[in-house]
């Protein structure tokens, strides 16, 4: 019985390997026949052909012989084909590509603003202080329409800055549409050379609750940051405003960098994941020395963007600080530049960026633990409020910049242009008030109470 059990059981044992067996191999051969077919349907020779084809027909027909050498029909079709996945990838012919790497190294001329693709039109992610878009008035939110007199409809975001930039001193007429009154406006800008600090307004508010206001990320935040640190810790702060509003980002290194200094050891700030789950890299804290554990807010806003939004979802995905003001930007790509044969390159996206928590952040943005709306005409003057010495300088609040509005434009691409807001009365800006900023401050203040007992 002994036996004819231990027999029993491996058969029964072999049966199920080979029914495990019969099912992986028809699973397979599925798999095959799949790919097979996908790779039918994608077929990499047609289209070659078609597309030689396509450039034989224009080279020998197109009516401006001059314009239609290869190297003009060949870089034009890169250039449609790197845009047409996203208004990042790019491909840079030698001109373009040997001016990206000098834009790396030093100060350039420009009108202080970051810009972006949103909705498919070039918008303004946000004005840089003391900038001459920032006292022009340009807002969050614009779009730009025209750059001198030409149409920015389809341009790519790096030829968009090509035409910004430019030679301190020299100008630019930029035409502006403002989403929240339908209006248009031309601006003629002087450009000058950038150079914005990181961190402004160090402070410590009622109650003992610090406050530092980060304007961007570059090469010296991280250590422009310390510093603020430092004069805070030193007045003993019982809890910190970490303020990111309209911050549109910057380095990767300096947004690791940055959130490190609020983080434990081995704490996840970010991670980068690519095509089927390749390429992927994570970055984590390895600071010795972190500010004090104090209860933490951070304000973001819908143009709190790319590091602004690294930092701010390490610190919420840690359980580090509460969020609060409205959901961000949702500028969360890696472009990876990859040099050509003849000088040229192509920026292509090959990963996106997740929070610790595996969020993604590319087109979706950083939600807010405290929803607490704040319109950016209401941003700007409270950043007036804090520079009044800027508001002798020919600076105008938000609300008294309504003359030379009109409507009017491309009805199609701009739809209800025919709609007008009654211009809004001067405001007070000693009366300004920051609801996103009290409200993180009443949050702070009530956790403390809360400690106490």
């Amino acid at each position: 019985m002994k036996k004819l059990a231990r027999s029993f059981k491996w058969i029964l044992v072999a049966a199920v390997l080979a029914a495990n067996l019969a099912v992986g191999a028809r699973l397979y051969s599925q798999e095959v026949a799949a790919a097979e077919e996908r790779q039918d349907k994608d077929s990499p020779y047609e289209m070659y052909e078609l597309f030689s084809k396509v450039v034989e027909q224009v080279r020998a027909n197109y009516v401006d012989a001059d314009k239609s050498t290869y190297q003009d029909l060949i870089y034009g079709a890169l250039r449609g084909m790197l845009q047409s996945l996203d208004p990042h990838s790019q491909f840079m012919d030698k001109e373009a590509f040997t001016a990206m790497k000098e834009d790396t190294a030093g100060k350039f001329g420009g009108l202080g603003i970051t810009i972006g693709i949103k909705d498919s039109i070039l918008t303004v992610i946000a004005p840089m202080e003391d900038t001459p878009a920032f006292r022009a008035g340009l807002l969050s939110g614009d779009k730009i329409v025209e750059i001198n007199g030409d149409s920015t409809d389809g341009l790519s975001l790096e030829d968009a800055v090509k035409k910004l930039r430019g030679d301190p001193g020299t100008k630019v007429k930029v035409k502006i549409f403002r989403p929240k009154t339908q209006l248009m406006k031309e601006f003629e800008l002087e450009r000058a050379i950038i150079n914005v600090p990181s961190i402004k307004d160090t402070r410590v508010l009622d109650g003992g609750i610090g406050y530092v206001r980060m304007l961007q990320f570059g090469e010296e935040t991280a250590d422009d940051l310390q510093a603020a640190l430092d004069t805070l810790e030193k007045q003993k702060v019982k809890a910190l405003v970490l303020d990111l509003r309209s911050n549109p980002g910057g380095l990767l290194t300096a947004a690791v960098e940055v959130g490190q200094k609020f983080l434990r050891r081995g704490d996840l700030i970010v991670f980068t994941r690519g095509r089927d789950n390749r390429m992927e890299r994570s970055y984590r804290a390895r600071a010795r020395r972190t500010f004090p554990d104090v209860p933490m807010a951070v304000l973001i806003n819908g143009y709190s963007a790319s590091a602004s939004e690294i930092v701010a979802g390490a610190l919420q995905d840690n359980r580090r600080a509460v969020l609060v003001g409205e959901k961000s930007f949702g500028k969360g790509s890696v472009q990876s530049v990859l040099p050509q044969e003849g000088g040229t390159a192509i920026r292509l996206t090959t990963a996106k960026y997740y929070t610790p928590s595996e969020r993604v952040i590319h087109e979706v943005g950083i939600e807010p633990d405290v929803v607490v709306p704040m319109s950016v005409e209401n941003w700007r003057n409270v950043v007036l409020a804090r520079n009044r010495a800027e508001t002798t300088n020919g600076l105008q609040s938000a609300a008294s910049m309504d003359e030379g509005w009109t409507a009017g434009g491309d009805e199609e691409a701009l739809p209800n242009l025919d709609v007008q807001t009654p211009p809004e009365e001067d405001v007070d800006l000693d009366k300004v008030a920051d609801p996103q900023l009290d409200r993180a401050c009443d949050m702070l203040r009530g956790i403390l109470v809360f400690q106490k007992r």
